[in-house]
This record gives structure tokens, C-alpha cells and sequence, in this order.
């Protein structure tokens, strides 16, 4: 372990010593100027002789510096990444290299630590490490101008190297080995927009579809308008059955290019799939209407229950005079779960206007259809102590009536009266609906 490398500093004085002699350090090492913010922390007397270290180890005078780095103690943030790069000078790479370590792990915010550390892996041949030292730089300074320089320098060479390492082992058939490469490119190049395509591309010829996805995504960030991209993107969506995503990705790419037929055709079918349809302009009326119409009932139970009433499963029955209404979707759905009537003669009357007593008939036949789908309905008024003064018990609404009034949904007017031939409004129908949704929820 790193942390065993501590020795008294009479034998690190010792070793470093024997060796030590006046010479310049190497033109290619750049020792790091003290960080003010850090130097700022210490005594007065600490940071004159650390000053002094440091200007005589860019002398070369590594004795000097190490005695007086010594004078300081290995409690200061200074004394082991400044015999670090006193052994640097000394050419002795194997203990700067371990000093570097010992402070990264006493001190890991101290940039010059790692900015030593790498330059030592560097020049020992070992690339991936001083990457990564480098970055740990540029964490704490992005626009550090020697650390980013090498640091581009070696992900442009890796980059290109582990490129052409994944073409080659394409041509030869080995995926596996390319996905591998270009993983390695990723890593030292995250936001390439070439290697994350052609990730893409290996993935969508072995129908991975949903790791296509993750790079078309990735490819994406930098060009969020490339059509080419974008559709790529889309279809990978739509091959996994990421319906929802896909659809949303379409709709964006014909934005962009509004004669894509294409995605004009993939638009109908996500719609299609996940149920969604464009509501007809006549329902967006509805809730001003004075009045409310069968057509219109039926279309706010489609809209309103879209996905919680079952599918029918009979026939719809046959209805002769609904083939001019904007709700005849709705209205078909409607009549065949029996929520509304079709008359003996196959007729529905779409325009005729909804009362009170016809709209508790309603909602009292969607209630037993949702507690056959296993939804449950408490009464808050017992029926029986229910007196309504205007609707006879003999009155084929009476029924309803009640019980919508013991579920709270319809209430009584003054006198105990319930105005069942009055009309109900587009607004009121809504109303009723969404307290049954509500109560459902």
C-alpha cells in the first residue's frame, strides 16, 4: 500500500541525500507553481521556507530543497508532493512516484500532486494513467494550460488509436472486440458523436435496439438538430416498442423536415398504439353548451374513460343515423358497453337533448359497468331514509335517481325536488363524470 511508503524523515533525508546532487531538473518536467489559496494557509515562517524550497529545487538544488522541505514536516500539504518532484529532479522515478501518491491520498484537492503524478506516468509509458491524473487537474482547474494540453494530447492519440483498433476488428468480423475499442474511445472521448454512431450502428445490425437508443441519444447531445441522427434515433425507438418516446422523437423530426412521409406514417401508427386520436373541435364545446347532447354524453364517457372502461366485446350494434356524427366513435363504444340506448328502430338520435332524470340512468349504468371491472362505490346516504317529492317510486328513473343521490353524485333542490325533465348543461355532465373519476382514483 501507498500509505506504508511513510518513513522517518531521517531516512527519507537519508535516501534522497545520497544521491542528491546540484543539477537542473529535466527540460521536460514542469514543476507547478505553490497554489496561493493553499500557501495563504500556512505561517509566515511556513511559507517563506517553502518558497525557498521551491525556488531552489527549480534551481536544481535538491538538497537544499529537501532539508528545508524537511523543516516543514509531513503534516504540511507541501512535503511530500515537494519531494516528489525533488526526486523527479534527481531522475530517482520510482520514489517520486510514490511520493506523488502519498499525497493525492493525504491531500487529493492538491492539484500539483496529481499534476506530477502524471507526468511521472507519462513518461514512464503509461498513458491511461496519466490521462486520468491529468483529469483529476482539470477538476479542479478546466482552463489549466499544461495540464490540458497533455491531457488533449493524449485523448486525441487513444481516441484515434482505439478508433482504428474497432475498424480492423470490424473488418474482420470480431463486433465483440470493436464494441470493446470503441468503449475504450468513449472513455477517453465520452462525447464523440462518431464512436457513440457507430456503437449505434453495431447495435441496430444485431437489433439491440435499446442500446442503439443510448447512443443515437448520446449522439445527439452536440447536434440535437441533425435530421439524420434524429431519425436514426426515432426508428431505434420505435423497433424496442419504446412507443411513447419514439412518437414524441417523430413528432420533433417532423418539425424539422415537415415532408417527411416517413415519419408521418410512423406518427399514425405510435397514435394508433398508444391510443391516442385528436379530439374533434366539437368537443372542445362541450363544457359552454347550455344543453348537452347524446353525441355529446358519449364523447365526454370516450374522452373521460379512455383508458379505464373495458374494451367492448360484442358487435356494436347496428345504428342507422350516426354516420354524419363528429362522436360516432364514441358513440358506438358507448351503446355497446350499454351505456346508452339504441332504440328498436336502430336509431340513436345523437341530437337529442339529456335531462336530469336520463343523465342519473347514465351515470347509474357506468357505475355497474366499473364495479363489474372491480371498482367499489360507497353509498354515503342510506337509500331508504331518500324522499324525493317529484319522482314517484313507480317512475322507471326513480331507481337511479336514488342511488345516484346516495352516492352524493345528485342532489336534491329545494322541496326535496329533483327536476328530472330539467335539461343538463355540457358544464354539469362533465361534472358528474369527474366525480365519478374522482372517486375511482
Amino acid at each position: 500500500m501507498v500509505k506504508n511508503f511513510k518513513l522517518p524523515i531521517s531516512v527519507l533525508m537519508l535516501m534522497l541525500w545520497s544521491c542528491a546532487t546540484y543539477q537542473p531538473p529535466p527540460p521536460s518536467l514542469h514543476i507547478e507553481n505553490l497554489p496561493p489559496h493553499e500557501v495563504s494557509r500556512l505561517t509566515l515562517d511556513e511559507r517563506l521556507t517553502l518558497e525557498d524550497a521551491w525556488q531552489s529545487m527549480k534551481q536544481g538544488n535538491t538538497n537544499k530543497a529537501i532539508k528545508l522541505l524537511t523543516k516543514l514536516g509531513q503534516e504540511s500539504p507541501f512535503f511530500y508532493v515537494g519531494m516528489g518532484y525533488a526526486a523527479y529532479v534527481q531522475q530517482d522515478l520510482p520514489s517520486a512516484e510514490n511520493y506523488f501518491k502519498v499525497a493525492t491520498i493525504d491531500f487529493p484537492d492538491l492539484a500539483m500532486a496529481h499534476l506530477g503524478l502524471g507526468q511521472i506516468y507519462q513518461e514512464t509509458g503509461r498513458d491511461d494513467l496519466a490521462f486520468a491524473s491529468y483529469r483529476e487537474v482539470l477538476k479542479y482547474d478546466p482552463d489549466h494550460p499544461w495540464a490540458k494540453a497533455r491531457y488533449e494530447e493524449i485523448q486525441e492519440m487513444k481516441t484515434s488509436e482505439s478508433i482504428r483498433e474497432a475498424l480492423s476488428a470490424e473488418e474482420a468480423g470480431n463486433m465483440e472486440a470493436a464494441k470493446t475499442a470503441y468503449l475504450r474511445a468513449l472513455y477517453y472521448t465520452p462525447q464523440s458523436t462518431e464512436v457513440h454512431l457507430a456503437m449505434a450502428a453495431l447495435y441496430t445490425r444485431e437489433e439491440q435496439y435499446d442500446n442503439a437508443t443510448i447512443h443515437f441519444k448520446a449522439a445527439m447531445a452536440d447536434e440535437p438538430e441533425n435530421t439524420e441522427i434524429l431519425a436514426a434515433y426515432a426508428d431505434a425507438l420505435f423497433q424496442s416498442g419504446d412507443n411513447s418516446q419514439s412518437l414524441e422523437t417523430y413528432e420533433r423530426l417532423l418539425e424539422l423536415t415537415p415532408d417527411d412521409e416517413q415519419a408521418q406514417q410512423r406518427i399514425e401508427i405510435l397514435k394508433n398504439r398508444l391510443g391516442i386520436f385528436e379530439l374533434p373541435s366539437q368537443y372542445n364545446i362541450i363544457p359552454a353548451a347550455e344543453t348537452v347532447t347524446k353525441e355529446q354524453l358519449a364523447a365526454l364517457l370516450g374522452v373521460r374513460f379512455k383508458n379505464i372502461l373495458d374494451t367492448p366485446q360484442t358487435k356494436p350494434p347496428i345504428i342507422i343515423d350516426i354516420s354524419t356524427s363528429w362522436a360516432s366513435r364514441y358513440i358506438l363504444d358507448a351503446s355497446s358497453l350499454g351505456l346508452l340506448d339504441v332504440y328498436p328502430n336502430h336509431t340513436f338520435q345523437p341530437q337529442k337533448i339529456i335531462t336530469r332524470a336520463e343523465m342519473a340512468e347514465v351515470l347509474h349504468r357506468l357505475i355497474r359497468q366499473l364495479e363489474r371491472q372491480g371498482y367499489r362505490f360507497i353509498q354515503q346516504i342510506p337509500p331508504e331514509r331518500i324522499q324525493i317529492t317529484d319522482v314517484s317510486p313507480d317512475n322507471f328513473y326513480y331507481r337511479p335517481i336514488v342511488l345516484m343521490i346516495s352516492y352524493d353524485l345528485m342532489s336534491l333542490a329545494a322541496g326535496r325536488n329533483f327536476n328530472p325533465d330539467q335539461i343538463v348543461s355540457g358544464a354539469e355532465a362533465g361534472q358528474y363524470l369527474d366525480l365519478i373519476l374522482a372517486l375511482i382514483q
